[in-house]
């Protein structure tokens, strides 16, 4: 079977609504045998019709995303699978209705990774911000987000990155910060 038809069956086959978004490393176990030139060549097709690139080493097969927002959420926790992240800042206190501005098609994470800001073209944009903060001081303010595939950390954490990093304040209404800390 030629490699772009196999691709093709394959993803048919076992992509589904959890499991959408491939890096390179997937995509590459399904044709071990191809050279590096010739498996360049089938991504290069495969993003043709198959599958949308996301970002650097990312892909989207699009028939089966589903339509739940968590996209940038999923991509970030692949694109930094083997570092500490945790969602916070601006997503966690909008999230809880501490700040009245909705991030649109932005999220922001810390990560014991290098800060970065990713495009992931029209699906929008990850921000890694860095940090040195081990997991095992931040156990108790941090719950997993299994729909997320993230820990995400609690409004008083979300507050303190805010103040540790810099970040604008103007926004935070402090009568809703009283009610949930």
């Amino acid at each position: 079977m030629q490699p772009i038809k196999y691709m093709s069956h394959w993803l048919s086959q076992n992509a589904n609504e959890k499991h959408y978004l491939f890096t390179l490393r997937d995509l590459r176990a399904l044709c071990p045998d191809l050279s590096e030139s010739a498996f360049k060549v089938l991504l290069s097709r495969a993003s043709a019709y198959l599958l949308t690139r996301v970002c650097r080493g990312i892909y989207l097969f699009k028939e089966t995303l589903p339509l739940d927002g968590l996209l940038l959420f999923r991509i970030a926790a692949l694109l930094r699978a083997d570092e500490f992240n945790y969602i916070s800042l601006e997503t966690v206190l909008s999230d809880a209705g501490v700040i009245s501005q909705v991030p649109i098609n932005c999220i922001s994470i810390m990560s014991s990774g290098r800060s970065s800001i990713i495009s992931c073209k029209e699906f929008g944009t990850v921000e890694f911000v860095h940090t040195n903060q081990k997991p095992i001081d931040l156990i108790d303010k941090l719950n997993y987000d299994n729909n997320c595939g993230l820990w995400r950390a609690n409004v008083s954490l979300a507050l303190r990155d805010m103040k540790r990093v810099h970040r604008n304040c103007d926004l935070i209404d402090w009568d809703v910060v009283n009610e949930l800390i």
